[in-house]
């Protein structure tokens, strides 16, 4: 079976500084990856080139079959959602929650006044915002939602237009406890759904990886670590190896927690 993602030897510099290091691997439709690391892994950037948001320096990337840089990027962009707090960043704060929402069916981050949504579009975006729990803030302006509700927002978004690959970077930063369970649910429930897009979602944090993922990256120093089935890759071994210190890693019904044993 082809990959959606191929990685070969794949390294990025920036200002001399070497972010990414030989990075190869390959992830498959029906996988659903948790990348961890600490600050300055190289998570963000790796994420970034997956998205079709950036070039590597060096190696080869194929995305969904096709090479990176040999195929229009506006192309890939339509088939890969990601829900990041950078595209959040750039949206206009007026804009209602179902307009954020479906304006990813144009690919655009806000309305437009020759924009017309057909009933489909309207009836994909109403699902999804009730998958997520948040239909009923649909007239509301971002600028008056919380983080959690946001959060929610940006994940009915990325699946907006029905991509192949779904990048989450770090979905449940800056939430509280309930938003983060409620979120933890969704992605679960959504990783269970074998109509689902395969997810690669980051985070610093083992309590964030949902169950039902079923494969795991660690990476640090710009370098895989160690990459796999989830069961084989989740260990307190490799999360001290990788996070410098030493971790116990323990996992209740397909959910992990960690604390340092000092």
């Amino acid at each position: 079976m082809q990959p959606l993602i191929r990685c070969d030897n794949v390294s990025f510099i920036r200002g001399g500084n070497v972010i990414l290091d030989g990075v190869s691997f390959e992830a498959h439709h029906g996988q659903h990856w948790a990348i961890l690391g600490p600050n300055g892994a190289g998570k963000t950037t790796l994420i970034s080139i997956l998205a079709a948001r950036q070039f590597p320096s060096s190696g080869h990337v194929e995305l969904l079959g096709t090479s990176l840089g040999k195929v229009e990027i506006a192309d890939l962009h339509a088939q890969i959602g990601l829900c990041s707090s950078s595209v959040l960043a750039r949206i206009p704060h007026m804009e209602t929650l179902e307009e954020v929402v479906l304006n990813a069916s144009y690919g655009v981050l806000a309305g437009g006044k020759n924009q017309v949504f057909d009933d489909e579009d309207r009836q994909r975006a109403n699902n999804l915002m009730n998958v997520f729990g948040v239909q009923h803030l649909a007239a509301r302006p971002i600028v008056t939602l919380s983080d959690g509700e946001r959060q929610r927002m940006m994940m009915c978004r990325a699946l907006m237009a029905d991509p192949e690959i779904m990048i989450l970077d770090e979905p449940a930063a800056g939430v509280d406890l309930g938003a983060r369970e409620e979120l933890m649910a969704a992605l679960s429930e959504l990783a269970k759904d074998e109509r689902s897009p395969m997810m690669l979602l980051v985070t610093h944090h083992v309590e964030e990886i949902p169950q039902a993922f079923t494969h795991a990256m660690l990476i640090n120093h710009g370098r895989i670590a160690y990459a796999g089935e989830i069961e084989q890759v989740m260990t307190s071994q490799h999360l001290s190896d990788v996070f410098e210190l030493p971790l116990q890693l323990g996992v209740d019904r397909g959910r992990y927690s960690a604390f340092a044993h000092l």
